[in-house]
């Protein structure tokens, strides 16, 4: 069956498990932060994924160390953003509804285009521009600050868009010899020992059989997403299967319904709608000049 399948279709289906398991993994997260602390999550979780990433790289030949100053500068700068990312996104995702967290981040096709024309000088057609901005007024739609500005769970989400674009746009900057698997690891490791660092300000707690049954979920679900977003690079066109990474919306509502008993408003719905319609016909703008 999956033999008879085209590179596009194939990687549509890598796409779509590999926004599965980001997503399942950030309800697996939700639902430890019900009593453990962050620190703690993160550690348990890192350690684990760390050496499931690691054995991946090895498995793919994707481990390098031999790589070149400046690459390891961006390496360790991109660990920084991905530390900070992580912090931001799952404090967002301890506060807020993880259908409304996924929803915002949605915008990151859209904010890495605009950061790459202003600090890069790319160019972007009006059209990729006006689907920009409407991405822009769909996000508003889903935050709606009130008259004292962003809450606290919305900024966190907000920050970690942020943090996510900066992370990728040091990615574009590495030479094409850094192997992707070696730059996760580092910011798989980077991670761990921030929340090392991290836990010295907070209070573990017991691990019960639950907690730990549902820690090493999340890290196993997390690991197939890795798994799953290294295999989509070896297949398809960018643009047919890029699209399917809105999918983890889809995830993040049902995960929230049935986990949570927590369904966005009309109005969130709509801004996600639109958000995601701004950042496919990004995507597909881009087809002419991007392949995987």
């Amino acid at each position: 069956m999956i033999s008879r399948l085209t590179g596009n279709q194939l990687g549509a289906l890598l796409m779509v498990g590999s926004m599965a398991g980001f997503t399942l993994n950030d309800g697996m997260v939700k639902l430890a932060g019900q009593s453990l602390p962050l620190s703690q999550i993160l550690v348990v979780r890192g350690a684990v994924v760390s050496l499931l990433i690691y054995g991946l790289a090895r498995a793919y030949g994707g481990l390098r160390l031999t790589i070149g100053r400046r690459d390891w500068g961006l390496v360790a700068v991109r660990s920084l953003a991905e530390v900070a990312t992580t912090y931001f996104f799952l404090s967002a995702l301890l506060t807020l509804p993880i259908a409304n967290v996924t929803a915002i981040l949605q915008m990151l096709p859209l904010t890495v285009t605009l950061a790459a024309v202003v600090l890069f000088g790319e160019r972007v057609g009006w059209r990729r521009a006006l689907a920009i901005g409407a991405g822009f007024l769909g996000m508003l739609l889903i935050v709606r600050p009130g008259p004292d500005g962003f809450d606290t769970g919305t900024f966190y989400a907000l920050a970690a868009v942020f943090c996510i674009t900066a992370r990728d746009l040091f990615t574009r900057r590495m030479s094409a010899e850094v192997p992707s698997l070696t730059v996760t690891l580092m910011a798989a490791i980077s991670v761990l020992v921030f929340g090392l660092g991290l836990g010295t300000q907070e209070d573990w707690q017991p691990l019960t059989i639950t907690t730990t049954l549902i820690l090493l979920l999340a890290a196993l679900l997390i690991f197939a997403g890795y798994l799953f977003s290294v295999m989509v690079m070896r297949v398809g066109d960018v643009a047919a299967v890029a699209p399917f990474r809105y999918t983890g919306l889809l995830w993040a509502l049902l995960l929230g319904w049935f986990l949570f008993g927590n369904w966005p408003d009309a109005l969130t719905l709509l801004g996600a709608a639109i958000v995601v319609a701004a950042g496919v016909f990004s995507l597909l703008r881009e087809r002419p000049r991007r392949r995987l």
